[in-house]
Formats: C-alpha cells, structure tokens, sequence
C-alpha cells in the first residue's frame, strides 16, 4: 500500500482558524527578528518594531471569524531566515541533536500500559509498507487507555519509492544543531507540485517567550541508500541526501504554540502541536519537492475517530537505542486517546517506542483504501513505550489551507 497519492483541489472555507505565519527573509540567522508571541486575547505588535499597528491574537472562538486579510495581517507579525547555503555539511548532520520528544505529566487517570516483554529493537528488516495491522500488543483502542509498546522497525534499504515521502529536518537552535522528522504532504493549490512539509510545532519554534529557529532544512528520503548505516562516517554529503536538501521559505505553526508551550514538556499546547514548511529545490527552477521523490501524502482533517483503523507512525529516532540514520516506524493498530484539556481535541496515542528525533513524523491511517496524514508525532514517555499526536480537526484544517494558498 503506497503513501503516495495527489487529491484535488481544496476550497478555504469562510473561517480560518489558529496558525502563526512565518516568512523568511534575505538577512543571516544571527540578525533574524524575534517572533512575535502572546496570549490570547492580548496584543501583540505585528513587526516587533516600535511604532507598528498592534494586532490582537484572538480567542480559539474568535479565530473562527477571522477572515483572509485578517491572516495577512498576522503573518506579518513573525519572520524566519533562509537556511545560509553549505551550513549542514555531513559532520553538522550527523552530530544534530535529536530534539527531545516532550515528556507528559502523570496522569493518574490512566491505567498503566500492558507490558509485552519485547525488546527494542532497531536492525530487522522490514518492507517499507505502511500497512499498520492491529497488533495482539494493541489493545483495542478505548479512550484514556495507554497501549502496550510496540517496538520500531527499520524501513528496508534502498528504501521503496513511496517511502521517499519520509525526511529529516535539521535546524539550529541558537548554537546547537538539532533534527526532527517530516512527510511531504499534498497541496491542495498546487496538486502534484507539492513543496510542503508537515512537522510538529516543537520543530519549528521554541514555544512561549521564544522564537522560530533558524537554518530550517529538510532532507528527503534521508540515508535511502543505507550508506550511513552501520556507523558508517565516511560517505560524501550527496549520497546520504539523494535530492539534497530543501530550505525552508515559510512556516506556520498554531498561535496556542508560540502562546503557551514549553518545549520540554507535555501540556495542552501538544493538542495544537503540528506545524508546516514551505522548502525550495536546491537547483533553483528545479522540479518541486513532490515531482522530485515521486508523490505526497493527502492530509486526513476531522477523521472520524470509529473510522480511523491502524495507524504506523514514521520518523529519524536518534536517542538511544536508535542511532538517528534509519527511518523507524511503528505499526501502532488502531489509536486510543489521550485527553489532555477536555477542550480541545484528544490526541492519538499508540504503542511505540520510538525516541527523540522521531518528532514531527507523519502518521498513516487508511482512507479510501489509500494511506492518509492523520497526526504527527508530539510526546513521548519517559520509559519510551507510547508516542502521542495531535488529533488534526478545524484548527489544522484551516492553518493548512490558508498556508497553502499563501505560503510564498
């Protein structure tokens, strides 16, 4: 079952709902300009320069009315910078720091999960196919129920063509190298030219009081090959990333991020935790991102959850046991849920013990006998048996659309 599908053209609705638009501008990651956050229901200046009209970051509520210029008006508000060209060299790549998955608070509502005895395990082969059966390990999917873990597998090397869908996002975090994980996702304004990439919030920015990080990069079908596998160090750059590596020109991430988040920690900020990029070709007037691995994945809005079946989630892990260079995946069954605020939508939680550098992967659910994005990795346990994803309903839906037609 391949990833790899190209949907029609979607209309935006009439509301449109909480993102935070970042757009990159011509000037180095030592001169970027903060981004601009705040509460909800304060306001916040739209240039973060003196003297600039002050836009009010709305309720959850009144985000529903905002029309189209009132989203101009707020992508404004936030800047990122363009990766400066030959920073990521293999050495910068290969000792990224994988960002910390998010760790929950206890929730004592919750039974403890149903150990399975089964060993981490990072070197057998699998197929590639995102086909997700539900597993004996997973039981059965009920709400607040955590699931047993289920342990990764590496994708195959060289990796399946639909698998190319799959990368590696590297970014610098003041003057520390990190990476996370990303899927190339369909574009509704621009079907079968795709250069959208879908990630997690935590990804992009640094949360409440923070700012967007800089050098944002995505690398496509990382290590496909295999030629880093093994602890192998001595590979030139271009093997490692056959399509080379696609900057970021633009972003967005849910204001509820940059209002409330703490990084380091899972809260009611992980429900709104996805995010997007915009990434330009390398070889400028080159082929866009989707016609360059072969396909993207269609993103599943408001799934309803009785209909969403198994799920495998995809990403780079590169704590422990993992290594960072194989694209792991685990085939989770059918999800559970994770409360969090009971108002706002209950994440999807599976069995998978997957560690840092697995953030921001795309999660695979069947539509229409075909694979769709319904979540993307968010937190993580500190015993590494569970991974949990934001549920994707209006919020995201609306982020989305509008990034898709006015991402530049």
């Amino acid at each position: 079952m391949s990833p790899i599908s190209r949907p029609g053209r979607a209309v935006l609705g009439a509301s449109v709902a909480a993102l935070t638009m970042v757009v990159a501008t011509a000037c180095g990651p030592d001169n970027a300009d903060p981004a601009v956050t705040a509460a909800p229901g304060v306001t916040a200046d739209a240039s973060g320069k003196p003297g600039a009209a002050p836009i009010k970051l709305p309720t959850l509520e009144e985000l529903k009315t905002w029309k189209l210029e009132d989203w101009d008006k707020w992508a404004q508000a936030n800047v990122i910078t363009p990766a400066v060209k030959g920073y990521w060299t293999l050495q910068k790549l290969l000792e990224a720091k994988p960002k910390p998955l998010p760790q929950p608070a206890p929730d004592a509502s919750q039974p403890p999960a149903q150990p399975t005895g089964a060993a981490p395990t990072t070197g057998a082969p699998a197929t590639g196919q995102p086909t997700a059966k539900p597993t004996a390990a997973q039981p059965g999917g009920g709400a607040d129920q955590l699931p047993a873990m289920v342990p990764a597998k590496p994708v195959a090397h060289p990796f399946p063509k639909n698998m190319h869908v799959n990368g590696k996002i590297f970014f610098k975090d003041g003057n520390e190298d990190y990476v996370c994980s990303g899927t190339v996702v369909s574009d509704p304004a621009n079907p079968g030219k795709s250069n959208l990439v879908w990630t997690a919030s935590h990804c992009l920015h640094g949360g409440k009081g923070n700012k967007y990080y800089t050098d944002i990069t995505f690398a496509p079908a990382f290590n496909s090959n295999g030629v880093l596998s093994n602890g192998n160090k001595q590979a030139k750059l271009e093997d490692a990333e056959p399509y080379g590596e696609w900057t970021a020109t633009s972003g967005m991430v849910s204001p509820q991020w940059t209002a409330e988040a703490d990084p380091e920690k899972g809260g009611p900020w992980s429900q709104y935790d996805f995010g997007i990029i915009k990434v330009a070709n390398p070889n400028p007037g080159g082929k866009s991102l989707e016609e360059t691995v072969g396909g993207s994945v269609p993103l599943w809005f408001n799934a309803p959850r009785d209909q969403v079946g198994a799920v495998s989630n995809y990403g780079f892990p590169e704590g422990k046991p993992f290594d960072g260079v194989e694209l792991e995946h685990c085939d989770g069954g059918k999800p559970s849920q994770k409360t969090g605020d009971p108002s706002r939508p209950a994440m999807l939680l599976i069995g998978c013990n997957m560690t840092g550098g697995s953030s921001g992967g795309g999660w695979y659910a069947t539509k229409d006998g075909k694979p769709a994005l319904v979540s993307d990795t968010s937190i993580g346990n500190g015993a590494n048996t569970y991974e949990a994803g934001p549920y994707l309903e209006d919020v995201a839906q609306h982020m989305f659309e509008y990034f898709s037609k006015k991402a530049k």
